[in-house]
């Protein structure tokens, strides 16, 4: 593991063992994610929670739960500029401990007023969790495996999810308020878990680069790709690659919002899509208020938490696959083949419900968990890779600030209307649903490119806006920051990349048709230019 900014390594963790280390800890901040969303879903149908709270409204348990959207909202719309100020880790560090003083708020509540309001602190922590943990995540990753390790990141917010449930269900047992208090509580413990934890990590090397800390950059990057010997040739590379586009992005100086659409609005509506579908297309329905669609199909109480629970567990079974099969297949096959089984389960679901025979409980359970395998599957681990893959450095923090802003939004317009539309639609809420996963399945095949194996700093050349800025040997010294002395990169040439235009034009070819319709709504800048620079020395300094 590493230790502090310096990424000094201890107990000798380097290369692949602190990678996958590092990956695993930093999932925590998900698991806190996936652990509130569920912990409430078990509750709400609990005896004694409803005798405290005086028997809630359908509405007012819509609130309870929808309100952490609130604060996360607000926070992940915030938490992009602070990550790229005051770095990665950091962020995770004070997310951290304003979610324990949530989940402390909520244990201790004495009113729906106080749960309430500390749903909605925690709500901040969880937002900028979720926010900042995939940032770091791509930035540590390398290209051929960055989707493996998002999707164990993945794996970790639904392992939090289940875990809440079985939290629940054995809770249940408990014959007094400490039935719902003490799955509350598990929230403190976590998060000051995590909060430790992220005193002793790394910081993100591309963090580090951009804001001129190169020997510490090149020490981080040395432990995570080369074995800890900061003269190997792939780390080295890896330096040479992140500190040039560094170095374009400030010759341009782009860092606005407003200059971030004008420029990369294509790659930000792709962002931001992908998170709207992920919650249009019905999960929270279930991870919300799975023990009520039980209930509505007609299992009751404890029972609906255990389905529930055993939801759960195959719902973290069917993360695992795309571990292996998301940089072998690719991005786009997970997610349109997700979308279909998606929306003929929920279709499954609303036709069992309707028809409301003797084996409608049976049917109901399989087609839920179907449901979620393929959701774990697909659309749960992408939209959370895909928005900090294909944001360039410079915007990166603000790019996943507004994709999972839109995330949150969504969230809590499911979150709020569920226990509404089940009341006023019924079965037909989960018809709509299903529409919108045969929707995403075609703004996928006509819109969203494949970036397996793709580096970061590369991304420009799949979206045709590469940069325009010309970056001469000649100016280098002037992009560095004034306090540095050198650096560990001295010498860059940068000249034009042939390449990287040709594909880009053979790509416009093909914008035609229906793809073309597509693609004119999500279209994207025409920047024509890229660079390389060559070989770093052996014998330099570092």
């Amino acid at each position: 593991m590493m230790c502090g900014r310096n990424g000094s390594s201890v107990h000798g963790l380097t290369g692949k063992p602190l990678l996958y280390f590092t990956s695993v800890f930093v999932s925590l901040g998900v698991f806190l994610f996936g652990y509130d969303q569920g912990v409430m879903s078990g509750i709400i149908t609990g005896p004694y929670f409803k005798d405290y709270f005086n028997q809630p409204t359908r509405a007012q348990i819509g609130t309870m739960v929808a309100i952490l959207e609130v604060g996360a909202f607000v926070s992940s719309l915030i938490v992009g500029r602070v990550g790229d100020i005051i770095g990665r880790r950091k962020t995770i560090l004070y997310g951290a401990i304003i979610f324990v003083t949530g989940g402390a708020l909520q244990t201790f509540t004495t009113g729906m007023g106080s749960l309430i309001f500390g749903r909605i602190i925690a709500g901040v922590g969880v937002g900028a969790l979720s926010t900042i943990v995939p940032v770091y995540q791509s930035e540590i990753s390398p290209p051929h495996n960055r989707g493996q390790l998002a999707c164990i990141e993945f794996t970790g917010n639904i392992v939090g999810y289940a875990s809440s449930v079985w939290v629940d269900y054995f809770c249940s047992f408990i014959e007094s308020n400490y039935s719902w208090r003490l799955p509350l509580f598990m929230q403190c413990i976590m998060g000051t878990l995590l909060a430790v934890g992220s005193l002793v990590i790394s910081e993100s090397p591309r963090w580090l680069l951009d804001n001129d800390h190169d020997e510490e950059g090149m020490i981080v990057l040395a432990n995570l790709h080369g074995g800890g010997d900061i003269h190997n040739e792939r780390a080295r590379d890896e330096f040479r690659e992140i500190k040039g586009n560094v170095l374009i992005m400030r010759a341009e100086g782009e860092r606005s919002y407003t200059e971030m659409w004008n420029r990369y609005r294509r790659r930000l509506l792709i962002a931001m899509s992908s998170q709207a579908f992920a919650q249009l297309n019905g999960i929270n329905v279930i991870s919300y208020y799975a023990p009520m669609v039980f209930e509505q199909a007609g299992w009751v109480g404890r029972d609906a938490i255990l389905m529930t629970g055993i939801n759960g567990i195959v719902y973290v079974l069917s993360t695992i696959p795309p571990w292996y099969l998301m940089d072998k297949w690719g991005r786009r096959p997970i997610l349109l083949s997700g979308a279909i089984v998606m929306s003929l389960a929920l279709s499954a679901i609303s036709y069992f419900i309707y028809i409301d025979v003797h084996y409608t409980p049976r049917m109901v359970v399989i087609f839920v968990v179907i449901y979620n395998a393929f959701f774990g599957y697909s659309w749960g681990p992408v939209p959370w890779l895909y928005p900090p893959e294909i944001m360039p450095l410079s915007i990166r923090a603000k790019g996943a600030s507004l994709s999972t802003a839109t995330n949150w939004a969504f969230n809590w317009l499911v979150g709020e209307m569920t226990p509404i539309l089940q009341d006023w639609i019924k079965w037909r809420l989960y018809l709509v649903h299903a529409f919108f996963c045969a929707v995403s399945f075609v703004l996928v095949y006509f819109v969203y490119p494949e970036t397996k194996g793709v580096q970061l700093e590369d991304m420009d050349a799949i979206f045709g806006d590469q940069t325009v800025a010309p970056t001469p040997t000649t100016a280098r010294q002037s992009l560095l920051h004034p306090s540095r002395g050198g650096s560990p990169a001295p010498s860059f040439d940068f000249e034009t990349a042939d390449s990287k235009r040709s594909g880009s034009a053979s790509r416009s070819k093909n914008n035609q048709g229906v793809a073309g319709w597509f693609g004119g709504f999500f279209a994207k800048s025409e920047y024509e230019s890229g660079g390389n620079y060559r070989r770093l020395d052996e014998g330099d300094e570092v």
